[in-house]
Formats: structure tokens, C-alpha cells, sequence
């Protein structure tokens, strides 16, 4: 009943910016959260950061002061990724939970989007 669609992957280099953008599709009646997770080979996939229904923010470690989370709107999550480092390549996952239009909860991830950072 939801679909995740996640843009903005791309390769940068060592340095450099990107932002990603996760849409929602669907009969979607409120999101209580949004987030942002990456999984690089061979790893587990990991949060990167997220944000709330109330505008709250948290982030990985890894992530605090180079990237910004925001809701761009009640369907739409940015990730703004500054002075990326090749250890941030991964894919991005964006994920999402909240109410459908008729009641039901809801908990869906997207596809994913490829970042590269090359030194």
C-alpha cells in the first residue's frame, strides 16, 4: 500500500556533497517517522539518521556535523551528505512508518540508492 522511492546516489568524490531524497506513495493518512540506514558490503545495515512526526533529529556518530536529515514536506526525506568520505559508500536505505488512510500502521523500506566516494 506504500512505496519507498529513494534518489540522489551518485559518485562524488572525497570531499564532496550529495543529497538524497525518499518519496512516499500511497494512501498514506500520517508518518510518524522517517529514516535514513546504509549497508555497505559485506556489513550489517546500519541507521544513519533519522527524524520524527515533531521534528526531532538524531544521528550516527559517523554522520553528526557532515549530514543533515530533514522533512521536506509530510512525504518527503532529505539527506544532505557534506564532506563525504570514501568510508560513507554504501547503499542508502530510506524507511519509513506510520498510519495508512484507513487506520492500518504501516513500517516500509525503500529500494535503496547506491552512493560511491572515491578518494
Amino acid at each position: 500500500q506504500v512505496q519507498l522511492v529513494e534518489s540522489g546516489g551518485g559518485l562524488v568524490q572525497a570531499g564532496g556533497s550529495l543529497r538524497l531524497s525518499c518519496a512516499a506513495f500511497g494512501s498514506i493518512r500520517s508518518i510518524n517517522y522517517m529514516g535514513w540506514y546504509r549497508q555497505a558490503p559485506g556489513k550489517q545495515r546500519d541507521l544513519v539518521a533519522t527524524v520524527n512526526s515533531g521534528g526531532t533529529t538524531s544521528y550516527a556518530d559517523s554522520a553528526k556535523g557532515r549530514f543533515t536529515i530533514s522533512r521536506d514536506n509530510v512525504k518527503t526525506v532529505s539527506l544532505q551528505m557534506n564532506s563525504l568520505k570514501p568510508e560513507d559508500t554504501a547503499v542508502y536505505y530510506c524507511n519509513a512508518a506510520g498510519t495508512l488512510a484507513w487506520g492500518a500502521p504501516f513500517e516500509y523500506w525503500g529500494q535503496g540508492t547506491q552512493v560511491a566516494v572515491s578518494s
